[in-house]
């Protein structure tokens, strides 16, 4: 059954069996409800694709994330998905590792789509040497990007982000409040996003006059996140010997990571050991006591990325970069 059939049932033309589909006004009331009719009698389901093609647009939003098992962007999917799915737009997902020729991969197969903008999860997606970005200056040539938590300056392209150095300076300044000297920092990823979180570890001790203690600040390997990882990363920095009274870390998970470390050894938080997480995840609660950590208003960021995208697509202007501030949930962990 396809639209030529529905035209010969109708006893309609082809077009006029078209502009029913395409929601045209140039159909009176009366045939339209006859050529629907015909439609439902029949079962006939139209072709997404074509109908798309009239309609120019496939009320489709792509969605990119270099790996849907991580926490912090399975849970922006389910904003994103919830949003879009309220404006009655579908999303198409594709997970593209952080290699660069894998997202380049990623972009292109979504284009092939036809879909009619995309929302690129992470700064993973923005390359430090600008060559390599080119890939999204090509997608910006056809369709509107929006970029969640990362920033790049182009044309057709929307950022919508937190402020993570302000959000790192805070809990790195509430710990040195409440009474806490050697503050372990602890991070794995070292993309847009991690290189301002630990800029802004830096200059909460710059601005204070302390010092910056190299040993202090630990890479972890990207292939080694568990939480039993994270846990043996910390016992082996301190069987090196080196002192720490907090640890502030990048990701909530290492956070929980640092708390069975604490478990191993014997520290009570936050008498002993004092620690800050970030994302504000269920992740958080998953210790006791529960993990202070700071909410980078991961929800209200997906909500804003979906408005922007809708604000694009219907003509309308849009800011090229939307900053939000974080905010320190203080639970158990702290002082």
């Amino acid at each position: 059954m396809n639209i030529y059939d529905i035209s010969e049932k109708a006893g309609v033309s082809i077009a006029t069996v078209s502009r029913v589909l395409n929601g045209s006004s140039r159909v009176s009331p009366k045939t339209r409800e006859h050529v629907l009719a015909v439609m439902a009698e029949q079962g006939y389901v139209p072709n997404a694709f074509a109908r798309g093609l009239g309609l120019k647009s496939m009320k489709t939003i792509g969605l990119l994330c270099p790996n849907a098992a991580d926490a912090y962007l399975s849970q922006a999917l389910n904003y994103l998905e919830r949003a879009f799915r309220v404006h009655e737009y579908d999303c198409l997902l594709s997970c593209t590792g952080k290699a660069l020729a894998d997202r380049r991969k990623g972009v292109e197969l979504l284009l092939s789509k036809h879909v009619d903008g995309m929302v690129l999860m992470g700064s993973t997606f923005v390359e430090d040497q600008d060559a390599g970005n080119e890939y999204l200056r090509n997608a910006a040539r056809k369709l509107p990007l929006v970029l969640l938590n990362a920033s790049y300056p182009c044309d057709n392209v929307f950022c919508v982000l937190c402020d993570d150095y302000r959000a790192t300076m805070e809990a790195t300044n509430y710990l040195l409040d409440t009474g806490c000297k050697d503050i372990l920092y602890l991070y794995h990823s070292r993309n847009y996003s991690g290189q301002k979180k630990l800029a802004g570890y830096r200059a909460a001790l710059e601005n204070r006059g302390l010092p910056v203690r190299e040993n202090l600040i630990r890479f972890l390997s990207e292939d080694k996140t568990s939480v039993p990882d994270i846990r043996d990363d910390i016992l082996a920095i301190e069987a090196s010997g080196i002192h720490f009274d907090a640890v502030l870390s990048s990701e909530d998970i290492i956070s929980v990571g640092a708390a069975k470390y604490a478990r191993v050894v014997h520290r009570r938080m936050p008498d002993s050991l004092s620690i800050i997480g970030y994302n504000n995840s269920s992740y958080s609660l998953c210790c006791e006591p529960e993990l202070t950590s700071m909410d980078n208003k991961l929800e209200t960021l997906c909500n804003h990325c979906v408005s922007t995208m809708m604000a694009v697509l219907a003509g309308q202007d849009a800011p090229q970069k939307t900053v939000f501030t974080a905010e320190l949930v203080k639970r158990g962990s702290t002082r």
